[in-house]
C-alpha cells in the first residue's frame, strides 16, 4: 500500500519480499502507537507511556495514597496493557483503556491490603541507601500541605469505589462520561458514589471551612444619635447666625453699663 513505507532487502539483491515497516511517524496518535506495538515496534509502547505517565501516575497516587504502592500498581497496570494490547477492541480511547487498566490494578492492591493490614510507610520514606521509595507526587503549595495532607487521608479512608470515583472526577477534572467509561459503570453510578463521597467529606472536613467574618455592628447615622424609635435626634446645634442671638442677660449688662456711665 501506498502509505506503508518498505525496505528492500539486503544489499546485493537477494531475494525476499519488502518488509513494512511499523514505526508510526512522530506526532502519531494513540491508536497508532498501540498498533505500532502489537506489530512489534518496540518503541511504540514506551511512547504511548510517556505521553500519559503523569496522569497515571497521579490517578495510581491518589487513589493508593501511598508512593511505593502506586509506583508497583502502575508498574502492574503497564505490564497488563503491554501484553493486552492485542486484544484492545477500540470501543473507547487509549487513554481510557490505560486509565481503566490502572484504577483496577490500584482497586485490587486496595482490596488485597484491606484483607491483609499492613502499616504503609509514610510518603517520601528514603531507603538506606536514599533513594526515594516513589516517584515524583504531584506537590501541594507549601503553606496548604497540611491541609492536603489531611484530605488525602479522609480520601483514604472512603469506600473503594467512592474514592476512585472522586478522585477522577474531582480531583482530576475527567467528565462524569469518561470515568464511566474508565471504571465501566453507568454514569448514574458515577454520579451517586461521588454524591456519597462529598457527604462523607463533608462530615471529616467540615473543620476545614473558612468561618465566616463578623461584620462590624451598623455605625450611628451622622445626623443623630438615636437610641431608640421614640428617642429624639440629637441635632447639631442652631444653625441660625450667631448675630442673631440675643439673651436677657445680656441686655442687663448693657443697661447696667449705660446706668454707670
Amino acid at each position: 500500500m501506498g502509505a506503508e513505507r518498505t525496505t528492500g532487502g539486503p544489499v546485493g539483491g537477494a531475494s525476499g519480499p519488502p518488509v513494512a515497516s511499523s514505526v508510526p511517524p512522530p506526532g502519531s496518535a494513540d491508536l497508532d502507537l498501540l498498533h505500532a506495538h502489537v506489530a512489534g515496534d518496540r518503541d511504540a509502547f514506551a511512547e504511548l507511556f510517556h505521553r500519559h505517565r503523569d496522569r497515571l501516575w497521579a490517578v495510581a497516587l491518589r487513589t493508593l495514597n501511598d508512593r511505593e504502592e502506586a509506583a508497583d500498581a502502575l508498574q502492574d497496570a503497564l505490564l497488563s496493557a503491554h501484553r493486552a494490547a492485542a486484544r484492545f477492541r477500540g470501543d473507547s480511547a487509549v487513554t481510557t483503556w490505560l486509565h481503566r487498566i490502572v484504577v483496577n490494578a490500584c482497586l485490587d492492591r486496595i482490596r488485597r491490603r484491606q484483607s491483609h493490614p499492613t502499616v504503609p510507610l509514610p510518603d517520601g520514606v528514603r531507603d538506606d541507601a536514599g533513594f526515594a521509595t516513589g516517584g515524583v507526587e504531584p506537590a501541594a503549595p507549601v503553606q496548604d500541605h497540611d491541609t492536603a495532607l489531611v484530605v488525602r487521608q479522609a480520601l483514604a479512608g472512603l469506600p473503594v469505589e467512592q474514592r476512585a470515583a472522586l478522585i477522577l472526577v474531582d480531583v482530576q477534572g475527567y467528565p462524569v462520561a469518561e470515568v464511566a467509561r474508565i471504571l465501566g459503570v453507568a454514569e448514574g453510578t458515577v454520579k451517586s458514589r461521588c454524591a456519597r463521597g462529598r457527604a462523607r467529606l463533608a462530615t471529616q472536613l467540615g473543620h476545614l471551612r473558612p468561618r465566616p467574618v463578623p461584620q462590624p455592628a451598623p455605625r450611628p447615622a451622622e445626623s443623630g444619635l438615636a437610641s431608640g424609635p421614640d428617642v429624639p435626634a440629637v441635632t447639631r446645634g442652631n444653625p441660625g447666625p450667631p448675630e442673631g442671638v440675643r439673651s436677657g442677660s445680656g441686655r442687663s449688662r448693657r443697661d447696667n453699663h449705660q446706668e454707670d456711665a
